[in-house]
C-alpha cells in the first residue's frame, strides 16, 4: 500500500525515473545537514510525508567516508564502506529499536570492531547533492539503494501524511513497537542545510541532558552496583534516575561531572521529569 501511494505522489509531481545529481558539488566532508524543529499541535502538515524516527547517530556519507553531523569521522570498516556510492547520503546508523548505546559503543569507536558493526545498517533518507524536491530526491535514493543491494545500506521508508489523525496513528504504531517517534518532510522543498520546518519530529516523550552530581547504593540484586544517579538540571534541580540503567552501567556508571541524556514525559508540579530514564552518557557527535 505503501508502495502504491508513493508511485502515485511521484506521478502527480511528474518525477522521471532517471537519477540525476548535482556533479558540480565536490564530495568534501560537510556539516551543512537539514536539521528538525520539534512539533507542536496544530501545526499544517498538509504535504509531508512520514517515516519512523530512528534511535541512531546520524551520519553523512560524504562520497568517501561516514561522518557525524557534527563534522568527525566515523572509522566503519571497509566493508561496510566499499560498496557505498561516490555522492553524499544523508542517514542514520541504527541497529534497531531501542538499540541507541549499541550504535554508540560500535560507531564512536576509533577502532572499528567488525563484528559490533556487523549489528549496524546505514539507513539512507535523503540525497543531499540531488536537485529537486524530497519526493524526487527519495526515489532517486531508492533506486540506489535497490541497485546497490549492500545488507547493511537500507531506505527509510516514507509514506504521504495529511492531517494530524494519521500523524497521531502513526506515532501511536511506532511507539507501540518500541519505536523513537515520527518524523515529517516537506514535500516542496530542495534540501536547504540548516534548522527549518523543513524537517519535524514527533515525539511522546522528551530528551534532555543533566551533570552526574552523585549515586545511591543499589539494593538486592543490584547490591554493590549504582542504583541509581543523582542528576542535576541546568536551573540547579535534582533528581535520581535508576530506570535504564543496565548492568554494565551499574557497574561502571559515568563520572562525576559528566553530561548525560534521559528520557522523560513532562514534568511534575515541583519541575522534576516525570518517569525520567537514563539513555546514554553525552558525546560530542
Amino acid at each position: 500500500m505503501m508502495k502504491i501511494k508513493l508511485l502515485a505522489a511521484l506521478v502527480a509531481l511528474g518525477l522521471t525515473p532517471l537519477p540525476t545529481y548535482s556533479h558540480d558539488e565536490p564530495n568534501t566532508a560537510s556539516i551543512d545537514v537539514v536539521l528538525a524543529t520539534q512539533y507542536e499541535k496544530g501545526m499544517d502538515i498538509e504535504g509531508y510525508w512520514a517515516s519512523e524516527k530512528l534511535d541512531g547517530i546520524r551520519a553523512l556519507w560524504t562520497g568517501e567516508k561516514l561522518i557525524t553531523r557534527t563534522g568527525h569521522t566515523i572509522y566503519a570498516p571497509d566493508w561496510f564502506t566499499d560498496p557505498l556510492p561516490d555522492h553524499k547520503i544523508d542517514g542514520e546508523l541504527w541497529a534497531g529499536r531501542g538499540g541507541f548505546q549499541q550504535v554508540a559503543k560500535t560507531v564512536l569507536d576509533s577502532q572499528p570492531n567488525d563484528e559490533l558493526w556487523k549489528k549496524i545498517r546505514f539507513m539512507a533518507f535523503d540525497l543531499p547533492n540531488s536537485a529537486g524536491m524530497f519526493p524526487k530526491r527519495y526515489y532517486e535514493l531508492s533506486t540506489i539503494v535497490k541497485k546497490l543491494d549492500h545488507p547493511h545500506l537500507k531506505l527509510v521508508e516514507h509514506y504521504p501524511i495529511s492531517n494530524e489523525d494519521s500523524l497521531l496513528e502513526a506515532l501511536d504504531d511506532i511507539s507501540a513497537r518500541n519505536g523513537e517517534g515520527v518524523m515529517l518532510r516537506k514535500v516542496s522543498e530542495v534540501y536547504r542545510p540548516g534548522r527549518s520546518d523543513d524537517l519535524i519530529k514527533v515525539k511522546k516523550h522528551q530528551d534532555n541532558e543533566a551533570i552526574v552530581i552523585g549515586y545511591t547504593d543499589g539494593k538486592g540484586k543490584f547490591r554493590g552496583m549504582v542504583g541509581a544517579m543523582i542528576l542535576r538540571m541546568p536551573n540547579g534541580k535534582e533528581f535520581k534516575v535508576g530506570s535504564g540503567l543496565s548492568i554494565e552501567v551499574r557497574e561502571n556508571p559515568p563520572k562525576l561531572g559528566s553530561t548525560v541524556t534521559y528520557r522523560y514525559n513532562g514534568y511534575t508540579d515541583n519541575g522534576i521529569p516525570r518517569f525520567a530514564r537514563y539513555v546514554a552518557v553525552r558525546k560530542h557527535y
